[in-house]
Formats: C-alpha cells, sequence, structure tokens
C-alpha cells in the first residue's frame, strides 16, 4: 500500500496551483513575486509582505491573499518575459495604480532589509516600463524607506 502512494505521487499525480488568467490583479502579484526573488532568495519577509500587499489592495483575507499569491508564483513561473508582464500591467491600469503598483515593488524590495543591484535593476525595468518618471520613482522609494523606519 505504501508503494501505490508513493508512485501516486512520483507520477505527477500530486495538486498542482492552477495557472490564473493574466489580468492586472495576477500580473501584479506574479511582478511582487518576481521582484521578492530578483536577488535570487524568496525569503518569508516578502513572502509576508506579498500576502499583505494583495489582501489590502484586494480586499481579501490572510488565507485568500496566501492563495493568489501561489497562484502568482505559478503565473511568475510560467511567464518568463518581465517586460511582458510589466507591459501588461501598463495597458491594463491607469497612471495612479502604476504608481501604487511600483510603491508595492519597492516594499517588496526593501521587505528583508537588504537592496541588491539586481533588484535595483528590476525596479528601473519597472519603472521604464509602467511609464513612472524617475523622480516620481525616487519619491516613491523614499516614501517606502520613511514607512519601513516608522514601524
Amino acid at each position: 500500500m505504501f508503494d501505490r502512494i508513493l508512485s501516486f505521487f512520483s507520477a505527477g499525480h500530486g495538486y498542482r496551483t492552477p495557472l490564473p488568467a493574466a489580468d492586472a490583479q495576477h500580473v501584479l502579484g506574479a511582478l511582487l513575486v518576481r521582484a521578492a526573488q530578483a536577488d535570487k532568495a524568496y525569503l518569508f519577509q516578502e513572502v509576508e509582505r506579498i500576502d499583505r500587499i494583495l489582501a489590502r489592495r484586494f480586499d481579501l483575507n490572510p488565507l485568500e491573499a496566501a492563495k493568489m499569491r501561489a497562484q502568482c508564483e505559478r503565473l511568475n513561473d510560467e511567464m518568463p518575459d518581465t517586460e511582458e508582464l510589466l507591459t501588461k500591467l501598463h495597458d491594463a491600469i491607469d497612471v495612479s495604480e502604476r504608481e501604487a503598483s511600483l510603491r508595492a515593488l519597492w516594499q517588496v524590495v526593501f521587505a528583508d532589509g537588504q537592496e541588491h543591484e539586481t533588484e535595483d535593476a528590476f525596479l528601473t525595468l519597472a519603472q521604464q516600463t509602467l511609464g513612472v518618471d524617475p523622480e516620481t520613482c525616487a519619491r516613491i522609494r523614499e516614501a517606502v524607506l520613511q514607512d519601513l523606519k516608522t514601524d
């Protein structure tokens, strides 16, 4: 019986989170995951921050936010082109939402208390593709840093 159970899992019959539609909400979530992974580490603090952002932005309870993050992780894995994800988001939201999205990306990047060159490069690409001017991006970045100091 134990062998049958093991064969069930090894044959690829295990549960896999379904791939969500690439709507603006899930694309933003996938980009949050990508921002967290930009430094080649995906830490608990970043996961927690993503869940809080998703819950707050989309009025979800903690379980719904974690489920959405899992779907976004899958979308992140399936869509290798960052610029394509950013373009989808740009086309689906207005300027104020683009700035709010950039703020959320900075929050995830700073969640682990460290900033890496790869994260800066990711945020520069996000800023450019989302069409947020560098001055506004710098202001958003500073506001996120100030918020972290008061937390």
